[in-house]
């Protein structure tokens, strides 16, 4: 298992001229890489980022000399990073979707970063030894203990940080309870288990759009290339960094709780990308990161030997009695509590959606299956094994 450190780095005005300059070297590599790619392309070759490594090396003496001021690391690995952005866009391709084409990257985004390999930099306690600028201090020590895989150089707003990749091999950690609980996410209430627990979170975007409108309004009166501008636009990107910081902070906690506290957890595969389009709610389904909770909740499982049971993505959690199996037809997001028209039981949207998803062992009839046993139109679509223990479960309540 391979875990990354993210270490908050405080350069000297010497080293963070080298970090930026270093920046802008990857950067404009990149640019040159996919510019050249793009020609190649067009022309009927077939570019790969080997190929135009070794063509970018041959005429790099001569015509960028200036890259020779910063280590190899930070021209070689935009080759990498190309080679992969188009390994992603025609695997998507093939499977039907309408992925972006690569972009070139901008001076002055808010993440420049540069890439140092595993034998050119250690970390010791708070401080680091890169290359080309030696030791720099750190905020803290490396919290993990095992292989470095490779490093990161990164830049967010006006802060820098060395994201450090370490192989630590099979890590089991205790958990504290072994429940089962499934797991609804939601805009209202961020988390909702099947406990009855709601867990709301921070909101971190949407507590400070007051104080992002305002600033994004200062920065456009702002004269271009004025250093205003540019104490303007770092006030913005450290804003942007805060609320990135109390997301990701809420997110962790939540994700270990959830790990720490169950042995099985139920999820829905939400499709964000369709969420989002819809107008009104998109920057809320933003602010929550849906996508982020599955990503942690996914990666730290194993660490707990959790098993994680994803549902299906058109599966109705919100929609159907967790009593006796019903489905709505129709529920309307504003629509928050209802009664069941077949059973008479009462639910909260959220909590009903969040029971639907608790993990069940193979075999157990669920609410979902339990009511389509009680149709004849679709009894003989389900599995002949399902029946006989629907069978068994009249027979029980019955006796």
């Amino acid at each position: 298992m391979i875990l990354s450190h993210k270490i908050r780095l405080v350069p000297t005005p010497t080293q963070e001229a080298y970090f930026r300059c270093a920046c802008g070297t990857a950067r404009f590599t990149y640019n040159w890489a996919l510019a050249e790619w793009k020609r190649q392309y067009e022309a009927g070759a077939k570019p790969n980022g080997m190929a135009l490594r070794k063509q970018f090396n041959a005429i790099r003496r001569d015509q960028f000399p200036w890259t020779y001021e910063v280590h190899r690391d930070c021209t070689a690995r935009a080759f990498d990073h190309l080679q992969s952005a188009f390994r992603h866009f025609f695997r998507r391709v093939k499977m039907g979707e309408k992925p972006g084409f690569p972009k070139f990257k901008k001076k002055g985004r808010n993440r420049d970063s540069f890439y140092v390999a595993n034998d050119k930099f250690s970390v010791s306690d708070r401080s680091v030894r890169l290359p080309f600028v030696r030791n720099v201090k750190a905020r803290e020590s490396l919290r993990w203990q095992g292989k470095i895989t490779g490093g990161t150089v990164r830049r967010e707003a006006d802060a820098w940080f060395l994201i450090v990749q370490v192989d630590v091999g099979e890590i089991r950690r205790p958990r504290t309870a072994d429940g089962i609980v499934g797991v609804d996410l939601g805009v209202a209430t961020t988390v909702t288990l099947s406990t009855g627990e709601k867990i709301d979170g921070p909101k971190a975007l949407r507590a400070a759009m007051q104080r992002l409108q305002r600033l994004g309004r200062q920065l456009s009166h702002k004269q271009k290339g004025s250093k205003n501008r540019r104490k303007a636009a770092d006030r913005l990107a450290r804003l942007h960094r805060r609320i990135a910081n109390i997301r990701m902070d809420f997110l962790h906690k939540i994700t270990t709780r959830l790990c720490r506290e169950n042995q099985a957890i139920g999820i829905e595969n939400i499709n964000v990308q369709d969420m989002v389009k819809r107008n009104r709610l998109a920057r809320s389904i933003q602010d929550e990161a849906f996508g982020e909770f599955r990503r942690q909740l996914t990666y730290k499982a194993p660490m707990y030997d959790d098993e994680i049971q994803v549902a299906d993505r058109f599966y109705a959690s919100s929609k159907t009695c967790s009593d006796c199996g019903e489905v709505v037809a129709m529920l309307p997001l504003s629509v928050r509590e209802w009664a069941c028209a077949a059973c008479g039981s009462v639910h909260d949207r959220d909590e009903n959606a969040a029971i639907n998803l608790v993990p069940r062992a193979t075999g157990e009839v669920t609410p979902v299956e339990r009511g389509a046993l009680a149709r004849t139109r679709v009894r003989a679509k389900l599995p002949s094994g399902k029946q006989e223990l629907y069978r068994a479960h009249v027979c029980a309540q019955e006796g």
